[in-house]
């Protein structure tokens, strides 16, 4: 599955403040780790905002800090707000929907959809956490 830049830099920017709810995460900061502008980040950071998940102060030693609930919010939750991931019918014309070979292949592409839908709904930002940290330990620095 290849998400969206937005997708991708949303769950990277919420695992950096969720390692530590306490810190604040600075925004500059996180957009030169990752490669991508401020402003594209802060548009980011915004909506996870509003979502609940990231809470941001202004001024010397403001930024974005992780208010959501690790243990219960997926990434299912996170990926939704940027991307439409919902089953959907298959890309072909009508005609080609319309035969028992182009039913077929929508009822696998659906069964994909559901499927990743499943999954990122029963990881949560815990346990991606944890992954992460297993990760930082083996990996050499």
């Amino acid at each position: 599955m290849k998400l969206q830049k937005s997708t991708s830099i949303a769950l990277c920017s919420l695992l950096e403040a969720a390692t530590d709810p306490a810190r604040q995460v600075v925004a500059s900061e996180v957009a030169h780790k990752y490669g991508v502008s401020v402003h594209h980040l802060a548009k980011v950071l915004r909506l996870l905002g509003r979502a609940g998940l990231l809470e941001s102060s202004r001024g010397v030693g403001g930024g974005y800090r992780f208010v959501g609930n690790a243990r219960r919010t997926t990434l299912l939750d996170v990926v939704e707000l940027f991307e439409d991931i919902s089953a959907r019918p298959a890309e072909g014309g009508e005609r080609e929907n319309s035969t028992d070979e182009g039913r077929g292949i929508a009822r696998v592409l659906d069964e994909i959809d559901q499927t990743a839908r499943a999954v990122l709904g029963s990881i949560t930002i815990a346990t991606m956490l944890k992954i992460v940290q297993r990760e930082r330990r083996g990996s050499p620095h």
